[in-house]
């Protein structure tokens, strides 16, 4: 009988050679300014929850931001969801915001590369504004979020959600989100901005509004603006639409202030 020393059985679990595609590396893109700044960040390699792209809706929020940023972010407290690589958080902070809180999904790497970007922007942002980094999963409690607020602050005077409604199935986490995290305050604003990559989606992405408006709150339709080109030259559906970034207020309805 043969010793079970002379068979050679190599390394049967070992994937050979070239079976999965390398991780893409990290890459590097920029934001520039209405001022003439420049943010620069990083983007993860590639990732499920689309952290390694620069969105056309976070360009456009960020720089709706920088322009409004006199009576909406300065001297107040921001929250974003759905951060990805932070821009609006940053541009929010650079603006003079007293506290922008940068989230999304608490993923490791997700995460780590919105402290990060975070951390390379700090040159840019004035010493009377903090800038702070944490994971979030939308319909959580928002305790941990309030924490970073200064002593007295019951909830954020902003809130930016830039391509978020596209998942409609989390809608009704968005909304709890909003009424746990957005202050009682008829200033108080979400920034719902967005883009249908998939347009044939566009009427169940537009269910979010009225849902919101059955929870307590008042929408607002502010831009409509559409882009020189698609993020995703090789999609499908009318490229008009996936050009088109639509943004929207929401506040508190009067009945819910009193």
């Amino acid at each position: 009988m043969a010793d079970a020393n002379e068979f050679e059985t190599g390394d049967l679990f070992k994937d050979p050679e070239g079976f999965y595609e390398p991780e893409k590396e990290p890459s590097f893109a920029e934001h520039h300014m209405l001022s003439g700044q420049t943010v620069r960040v990083r983007l993860v390699g590639d990732h499920p929850l689309y952290g390694n792209l620069l969105w056309n809706a976070g360009r456009t929020s960020s720089h709706y931001i920088e322009k409004h940023a006199h009576e909406l972010i300065a001297g107040k407290d921001v929250l974003e969801i759905g951060a990805a690589a932070g821009v609006p958080s940053i541009i929010a902070a650079v603006m003079g915001a007293r506290t922008s809180v940068m989230t999304d999904y608490p993923d490791p790497d997700l995460v780590g590369n919105m402290r990060y970007n975070a951390e390379i922007s700090a040159p840019l942002i004035p010493k009377n504004s903090s800038l702070h980094v944490d994971g979030y999963k939308w319909g959580s409690p928002v305790e941990p979020l309030l924490a970073y607020l200064p002593t007295g602050a019951t909830g954020f005077d902003v809130l930016i959600m830039a391509d978020v409604v596209y998942s409609w199935r989390e809608h009704d986490n968005l909304i709890k989100t909003m009424q746990m995290a957005l202050k009682k305050s008829p200033d108080s604003v979400a920034l719902v901005i967005f883009t249908p990559y998939q347009p044939w989606f566009l009427p169940r992405t537009e269910t979010f509004f009225p849902l919101a408006e059955k929870n307590g709150f008042r929408v607002t339709k502010i831009f409509e603006k559409l882009m020189d080109e698609v993020l995703f030259e090789n999609d499908p559906g009318d490229a008009k639409l996936r050009r088109t970034v639509f943004g929207y207020e929401i506040r508190w309805a009067d009945d819910q202030l009193q």
